[in-house]
């Protein structure tokens, strides 16, 4: 069986007409290129070769040889190539679940640097719930997921990377759209709409447990509509509703955000993915996401090894400033 290296040999004296222009391409010796593609002779049971004292030249079936193995040596180069930026990142797809909004935050400015330092990289992003998400990623249907809290996951890597101040969004009009931020006590009387689609559960169990910390018994309904839909019913008063300081870069008609003012209504986010999962264009998110966040670099990880030069936006917290867990 011909051996790929004296199929390269052979092409290269074929197109420099030499042996010993062939082996200074390459950078071997002229000796080595000419054993190798005598073998490939013997291999093949035809001379490919005519040599003379002035170089060397195609027979009939070395020409044939040759037109044969050219398109196949590209293509080899070719998935060579693909494969060494798939390692490196330069391409491939990194698949991510999210149950926050990316108009705003954190998590936009994350996939904006990601975009930056890794424009050939497709970043397929998909909503949905926690429990959806996690059992997607321990299939390898997604990569990584961002959720609210910070509890670990069973055989997971997780990472607070960072926090965000619950807001209450209500109609323009609304009675305490003039406030510049709100407590609990001041919504005992309102009407809650939460989306039956997720994240819509985790924020309807958010809403009852704050609530019921100052002894209030809530209003909650629960409605068929995406978040979307669901912020627009707000901004016509069909009720209020809580989400997070990324939705603030959101702009609907006749809606208005205002945030808790209580300090427990601060919601941490973390990335969770699996350690043994090998996708260099997830590595590199990891590291994006530390440097991001400002972590500090842990175990044998390999996170970039410079610092990206991007502010936090507004009332998006670090994770690095800690605090207790108020996810669902």
């Amino acid at each position: 069986m011909p051996q790929l290296s004296e199929i390269r040999y052979f092409v290269a004296a074929a197109e420099n007409g030499s042996l010993r222009q062939a082996a200074e391409t390459l950078g071997i010796g002229q000796s080595c290129v000419s054993r190798s593609i005598m073998r490939l002779e013997d291999k093949l049971g035809v001379s490919l070769l005519e040599r003379s004292n002035t170089g060397v030249r195609l027979t009939n079936a070395g020409q044939r040889f040759l037109d044969d193995v050219q398109p196949a040596l590209q293509q080899l180069d070719q998935a060579r190539r693909s494969a060494g930026a798939a390692g490196r990142a330069e391409a491939g797809t990194v698949r991510i679940g999210v149950l926050t909004s990316l108009a705003g935050g954190f998590l936009r400015k994350l996939l904006v640097v990601y975009r930056q330092e890794y424009p050939k990289v497709r970043i397929d992003v998909r909503d949905g719930g926690r429990d959806e998400h996690i059992a997607a990623l321990r299939t390898r249907e997604l990569d990584m997921v961002f959720v609210p809290g910070s509890r670990p996951v069973r055989n997971c890597e997780c990472a607070e990377l960072w926090c965000e101040r619950i807001h209450i969004a209500l109609a323009r009009g609304h009675r305490l759209a003039s406030r510049s931020d709100l407590d609990w006590p001041d919504l005992s009387e309102e009407l809650f709409i939460t989306s039956s689609i997720a994240p819509g559960p985790e924020v309807h169990d958010y809403i009852v447990r704050r609530l019921a910390d100052y002894a209030i018994f809530p209003r909650v309904e629960a409605r068929g509509a995406c978040f979307e839909t669901l912020v627009n019913l707000v901004s016509l008063g069909e009720g209020l509703t809580a989400t997070t300081a990324a939705w603030a870069a959101v702009k609907l008609p006749d809606l208005v955000l205002r945030p808790l003012a209580d300090p427990e209504d601060v919601l941490p986010f973390s990335a969770i993915w699996l350690a043994e999962n090998d996708n260099p264009a997830l590595r590199c998110l990891v590291s994006t996401a530390h440097v991001l966040a400002g972590r500090v670099r842990r175990g044998n990880s390999d996170w970039l090894p410079r610092r990206l030069d991007v502010k936090a936006s507004v009332d998006v917290t670090s994770a690095d400033a800690r605090r207790r867990d108020r996810s669902p």
